[in-house]
């Protein structure tokens, strides 16, 4: 079964509601294509392994995609049942899941079977990375833990046109929820209340003067950020406010995080956390160099060691103790659109720098 074929017969299948269907593929193509030892863990993640050693590189993945447009899903049949739709043209696969990431888990899969591995080698395709990376969570929960990890989100055309670059860092996502109480009050007669509202906007200005971390990796310097979303409070015209909330996105940095608790040391103010999403950075320059030579193989560009600005799986794996680097085909603007795509030409040299790697290291160090 060529690239093509294998992308196109794991894109078409349905994995936005329930990823069961996608992950059975998978696994059956592993157990027929491979002597591999394959496993299903209870949520749906497939992780299998072969060749032996005292360090561990994964291939990772995931299976998971967000809810395809009108145009990405073919007519029913009869029985109700439908596929996504999967077309080429110009040299590119189009389709939900062909650039994020079902086209790279397809490039792993193959490198997996066809690698003769420098020590153990493991193929992994989680579930649930598109809702906060809820597979990779509870895999690493279960015992998951290589030593070293190439994680096939996108890194293709970030240091220029038609190069597949290799990421070392990315930002993480916290999203918070800031919630000012105070004392409901007719409005004629304010002073006998705490209105919440003003409270919440000393808070949005104290977010507004925090200082914010910044890191420097691979020549580049990635910042915090935190914004300010949404508002709400008040229930009427005429009555000061019990409560107001608001909701910040924070864009984390390896290392450090804002210090949004010195907004909660404001009176009646309260800080919860929602999410966590947590930025990713490898410490290992020698894996980093070793992947960065496979990908020099095989291509004509010359990569570069590049940074990411959103969260990937590689953040749960990287802050339970693995080296992560990212290395896929898809290229910025290409996930979760109406037209998405993957060029054919990137996902073979994909497929190819994941098979050196795998027989590369860590023989190469």
């Amino acid at each position: 079964m060529s690239l093509v074929e294998l992308t196109r017969d794991l894109v078409s299948i349905p994995s936005h509601e329930d990823e069961t269907a996608a992950g059975d593929f998978i696994e059956r193509w592993l157990r027929r294509e491979t002597d591999a030892d394959v496993t299903r863990d209870s949520v749906g993640n497939v992780i299998a392994r072969k060749g032996a050693g005292d360090e561990t590189l994964a291939l990772v993945g995931h299976h998971d995609v967000v809810e395809p447009a009108e145009s990405q899903v073919a007519s029913a049949d009869g029985n109700g049942a439908s596929e996504y739709t999967v077309d080429e043209r110009d040299g590119r696969l189009y389709g939900r899941g062909t650039a994020d990431m079902k086209g790279a888990v397809a490039a792993a899969l193959l490198a997996f079977r066809d690698a003769n591995p420098a020590g153990e080698l493991v193929v992994a395709s989680f579930v649930g990375e598109e809702i906060g990376g809820v597979g990779a969570q509870h895999a690493i929960d279960e015992g998951f833990a290589p030593d070293y990890a190439v994680v096939g989100e996108g890194s293709t055309n970030y240091s220029g046109p038609a190069v597949t670059d290799v990421a070392v860092a990315h930002k993480g996502r916290r999203g918070s929820t800031i919630t000012a109480h105070g004392t409901a009050a007719h409005a004629s007669e304010a002073d006998a209340g705490d209105n919440a509202i003003y409270r919440a906007t000393a808070a949005v200005d104290r977010v507004r003067d925090l200082e914010l971390p910044s890191v420097d990796v691979a020549g580049e310097t990635l910042d915090g950020r935190l914004t300010v979303t949404e508002i709400e409070g008040g229930s009427a015209m005429n009555v000061v406010p019990a409560r107001c909330a608001f909701t910040i996105d924070e864009r984390t940095v390896p290392g450090e995080r804002a210090p949004l608790e010195r907004v909660a040391d404001l009176e009646g103010v309260e800080w919860t956390v929602d999410q966590d999403l947590p930025p990713m950075r490898c410490e290992d320059e020698a894996f980093a160099q070793t992947v960065l030579e496979a990908a020099t193989s095989a291509q004509a560009a010359e990569p570069e060691l590049v940074t990411k600005p959103h969260a990937t799986d590689a953040g749960w794996l990287s802050q339970a103790g693995t080296e992560c680097v990212i290395y896929g085909p898809s290229e910025p603007g290409e996930a979760h659109t109406e037209d998405e795509s993957v060029s054919i030409d990137v996902l073979e040299r994909c497929r190819e720098t994941y098979r050196r790697v795998a027989e590369q290291w860590p023989t190469a160090r």
